[in-house]
């Protein structure tokens, strides 16, 4: 395994807590609310690459696991991860993942945004099969209450982060990396 340098490490560590504040900005919605996650892990994966992208969103992960209150509503703990919302956590990790590997071959908007949307529905198949099996809802429930309501949002999100990460990868991978 390739040793990571400490810029990289800081990088890493820097997209981590821009989701955890990500996570916090949020519009209530009667179920579950709408935050910015989604936004800073495409940017992850966008920026840097598909395994240090993951390995933020895995730090992000295990500081909420251990309690730090980084996830929506300044929630954290196991209870959050094994909660009905928990396989759209663990999701970010392979959004970031699968966008990575998409700008490691086009660091362009258009292939960028395509990456970005297979790493959605990742993200969306593993958290809603999760969602089934907590809550025991049927697959179009789980669909109606946890995808459905976020795809416009979520497209705004793709688009922002399509246009944003080519030129932050530039300044901040590609340049000084």
């Amino acid at each position: 395994m390739k040793k990571l340098s400490t810029r990289t490490l800081i990088l890493c560590a820097i997209f981590a807590a821009l989701t955890a504040v990500f996570s916090q900005i949020a519009i209530p919605l009667p179920m579950v609310p709408i935050n910015l996650a989604m936004l800073a892990v495409f940017i992850a994966g966008g920026v840097l690459g598909p395994w240090v992208g993951a390995l933020s969103q895995v730090v992000y992960v295990l500081l909420g696991a251990i309690g730090l209150p980084v996830f929506s509503q300044f929630t954290g703990g196991l209870g959050i991860i094994v909660g009905p919302t928990g396989g759209y956590i663990a999701g970010y990790v392979v959004a970031a993942l699968i966008t990575g590997l998409t700008v490691q071959k086009w660091c362009s908007p258009l292939p960028l945004a395509l990456g970005m949307v297979a790493g959605l529905a990742a993200c969306y198949a593993l958290g809603t099969a999760w969602f089934m099996v907590v809550t025991g809802s049927a697959l179009g429930a789980a669909l109606m209450t946890c995808v459905v309501p976020f795809l416009i949002g979520d497209a705004v999100k793709i688009a922002v982060a399509a246009m944003l990460s080519p030129r932050l990868r530039r300044e901040l991978v590609l340049r000084h990396g």
